[in-house]
């Protein structure tokens, strides 16, 4: 069968354009540069703000904005290149797509040379980024998981990670496969989804999962054998910087803390800011008493060696599921008169933070929704202390946000013609609580928690040096929950785009927050990241709606 498969799809490039196979070459250097006419890394370029320096579509003329193609994911294996094995029965998240549609796409699309590469748990796929129609196809055969963020590049070759805990490398003008390597052993309870980040001969990979049995990490391999160059451990063993924050180094050892995130990159500070997510188990913070380090942490980390540099601990000792696996985002500007290099993140606990990224100081501590209750204030190195009364409880503790988030991982934007940074935000409530016997550990489970309030969703324009909000838009609908929050992307040519609860696409004002144009997603909501490109002289935007990709340009 899968010989079959592979001589049906070289029957099908046959018929590509030469032009369109000749095409998907990238040099790692390029990354250094702000995106413009392509996009070819998850968050456009390394700085993680999503702005883009395009600006064909205006404030004025966003109105006639009208589709230019759409894909719908395609599932099916016909016609497909085969890679892996078929799924054993071991723990995982997530499932194959169901019969009636393709798979959702949380990934960001990239675009180099005229051409898309798309990724949904267990496929990839190239299309023709002025027409949407399919170049090939890649299945890998492995179990399911919760989602894909995307692929990364190096000259001619992709790289991407598989539920199952592999990393596979294909030829990017026909899908074939060079080689794969696993990541973690086959069985484990790790789940890999993240988008590989490429810094020179580095493909920068993250290994996550929540199931109370496992510590997480950060690795790199050379892109050339897939060999590994060194791994990170998110969790500290005995005898290493940190072990204190836990109870024991057997607690540290199944701490998780999933860098699922794909990570941004200074290329003058040589500065990889990995994003980190939460302890476990989950809600049961009696069981690993202490800050727990790294989890929930932003951590700068040499991509060379992989040594430290710093870290800053944004929920420490978390007990609500409060991931910190949100978007670094790079800014160079000023604060108190001195040019200095920021890193700024709006987090999932609900606080906007603007940090030095030289040396990890916190400058900016501030709430961006009103109700959030979790901590006491900060501490002398401006960390915020978490409030015990807080904790889950057996009779149940009110807290904001739930544990889906103020926020959550689609990236917010960074506009630096404004100075504003975006973000969708919901003010929401959960009661937490914990097991009669607090010792016995609770795990991943979610029967501890539920979700009360109204969910009032808005998107929220946040001076970056202050940590204010300037201007928001509230939508209508009830509001946003988990992974369902849109992100968001900005241009030069003063446009902010991102989605509502109600499932329309929409061009906002990045100044003033006013809508311009609007375009409903079919009977979805947006489920991933915008990006902006231009081909033969046209700037594109494209958007995912559950299983379809959107294409728009100026008519």
């Amino acid at each position: 069968m899968k010989t079959r498969s592979l001589l049906v799809a070289a029957a099908a490039l046959a018929s590509i354009p030469l032009a369109l196979l000749a095409q998907g070459t990238l040099d790692p250097s390029s990354l250094v540069k702000p995106s413009t006419d392509s996009w070819p890394t998850y968050h456009g370029d390394y700085s993680g703000r999503h702005f883009s320096t395009l600006k064909q579509i205006t404030t004025a003329n966003a109105k006639n904005l009208s589709l230019a193609w759409m894909y719908r994911t395609n599932p099916s294996t016909e016609n497909a290149i085969i890679g892996g094995t078929p799924p054993a029965a071991v723990p995982g998240r997530g499932a194959a797509a169901p019969a009636s549609g393709g798979p959702t796409i949380k990934s960001i699309p990239l675009m180099v040379d005229g051409v898309l590469y798309l990724t949904a748990p267990n496929h990839t796929w190239a299309l023709d980024a002025r027409t949407g129609q399919q170049l090939w196809h890649y299945v890998w055969q492995g179990r399911g998981v919760i989602g894909n963020r995307g692929v990364g590049m190096y000259r001619s070759w992709l790289f991407f990670e598989t539920g199952d805990n592999s990393v596979v490398s294909v030829d990017a003008a026909t899908g074939k496969e060079r080689w794969h390597q696993r990541i973690a052993p086959e069985g484990a309870a790790n789940f890999s989804t993240s988008a590989p980040l490429i810094i020179r001969n580095h493909v920068i990979l993250g290994a996550g999962g929540d199931s109370g049995r496992n510590s997480d990490w950060v690795e790199s391999r050379d892109p050339e054998t897939g060999e590994l160059q060194w791994k990170w451990m998110i969790t500290p063993a005995a005898g290493e910087v940190g072990i204190d924050t836990w109870p024991s180094p057997q607690a540290s050892a199944i701490g998780a803390g999933g860098p699922w995130q794909p990570a941004t990159y200074d290329p003058e500070l040589n500065l990889l800011y990995v994003p980190t997510g939460n302890p476990t188990p989950t809600y049961n913070g009696r069981a690993r008493e202490g800050a727990n380090l790294y989890t929930c942490s932003l951590v700068a980390i040499n991509p060379d060696t992989g040594k430290v540099a710093w870290y800053y601990q944004f929920s420490p000792h978390d007990t609500h599921d409060w991931d910190s696996t949100e978007v670094p985002v790079l800014i160079d500007g000023t604060f108190d008169g001195k040019a200095r290099k920021f890193v700024a993140l709006a987090q999932r606990n609900g606080y906007f933070y603007l940090l030095d990224r030289v040396t990890g100081k916190s400058l900016v501590v501030k709430p961006f929704v009103a109700s959030v209750n979790g901590y006491t204030g900060l501490d002398k190195n401006g960390v915020l202390i978490p409030d015990k009364q807080k904790e889950p409880s057996p009779g149940g503790s009110l807290v904001s946000p739930t544990s889906d988030g103020a926020t959550n991982y689609p990236a917010p934007s960074f506009d630096p013609l404004t100075g504003l940074f975006y973000t969708n935000a919901t003010t929401d409530y959960s009661i937490f609580y914990l097991p009669p016997d607090a010792t016995a550990p609770s795990g991943y489970g979610r029967g501890g928690e539920w979700h009360t309030g109204e969910f009032h969703t808005a998107l929220k324009a946040i001076d970056y040096k202050t940590g204010d909000v300037k201007w928001e838009h509230k939508y209508d609908q009830s509001g946003f929950a988990g992974g369902t929050y849109p992100g968001a992307l900005t241009t030069a040519g003063g446009i902010l785009f991102t989605g509502d609860p109600s499932g329309n696409f929409i061009a906002f004002d990045a100044a003033t927050g006013k809508i311009l144009w609007h375009c409903p997603l079919g009977n979805t909501y947006q489920s991933n990241t915008p990006e902006t490109y231009v081909l033969d002289g046209r700037q594109y935007v494209l958007v995912a709606g559950g299983d379809t990709l959107y294409a728009f340009y100026l008519q």
